[in-house]
């Protein structure tokens, strides 16, 4: 039995003359959780919001859950969540006014939302804010919040881009075995970050894309045994081809050195 919940074909975008996806592929399963890497204007973010839905102006073939996402976008926005590095929240509301508005839109009842946030805001430990306005909230706070209205709906397949932006370590590590825990029930995570020693742990297969293509696939021990690398770092470092890191940054060092 086929359980691919997303195939990409030959997928590209431009932002007029700069082509930042040049013809991504990709299969992804039920229950996996795939780590989707590569340098700063690779196409990472740029590839998450095609597949949620946020930009439309791309070529080549998307399925996401059965459904093309040119044609069936609402259907499929109904089965994922997102939670990005940087979002806008409607801050002169409070964490749970702002929760039930999220719910309503995916058709739960006022009161099952209301009971949904209250439990997970009170595992992020932000029971006693959750009737203040957010506009004094950190980034951090709302971030959690950020996080929570991902989850509210249950969605089958969660994108997850620099999810972890101003949580505190605590709040990491929740984080993190949150996503072990979904994928043991069947959820797929697609998750988008810099930081390699999260991205290790938590994913069972690497994306990696450089100059707007994929240039590996497959799971971490797999990646760094055909490139003879010891670390993620060191594979994410020879397939970006910026493998002189520690040669820069002692001529950092030096140019502070210098009087």
């Amino acid at each position: 039995m086929d359980n691919t919940v997303i195939q990409v074909r030959d997928l590209k975008k431009n932002f007029g003359k700069k082509e930042v996806l040049k013809g991504i592929n990709m299969d992804i399963r039920a229950g996996e959780v795939i780590g989707y890497l590569g340098t700063n204007g690779a196409g990472k973010s740029t590839t998450v919001k095609i597949l949620c839905g946020i930009l439309y102006d791309f070529t080549g073939d998307v399925k996401i859950l059965g459904n093309d996402l040119r044609t069936d976008s609402l259907q499929i926005k109904q089965r994922i969540g997102y939670i990005p590095e940087n979002a806008i929240i409607y801050e002169h509301l409070t964490p749970i006014e702002y929760l039930e508005f999220i719910g309503s839109l995916y058709g739960i009842r006022t009161e099952i939302a209301r009971e949904k946030s209250i439990r997970l805001l009170s595992l992020f430990e932000m029971q006693q804010n959750q009737n203040e306005r957010m506009t004094g909230f950190s980034k951090g706070m709302k971030q959690k919040v950020h996080i929570i209205s991902g989850l509210l709906h249950n969605p089958d397949i969660l994108f997850m881009d620099e999810p972890l932006s101003g949580l505190d370590a605590n709040s990491v590590i929740i984080v993190k075995e949150m996503v072990t825990q979904l994928a043991h029930e069947g959820k797929t995570i697609f998750y988008c970050s810099h930081l390699m020693d999260i991205v290790e742990k938590v994913s069972n297969r690497i994306i990696l894309i450089n100059d707007g293509i994929v240039a590996a696939n497959g799971s971490i021990e797999e990646l760094k045994h055909n490139a003879g690398a010891s670390s993620l770092e060191i594979l994410f470092s020879r397939l970006t081809g910026a493998s002189d890191q520690s040669e820069k940054a002692e001529q950092i060092i030096s140019a502070f050195e210098t009087k």
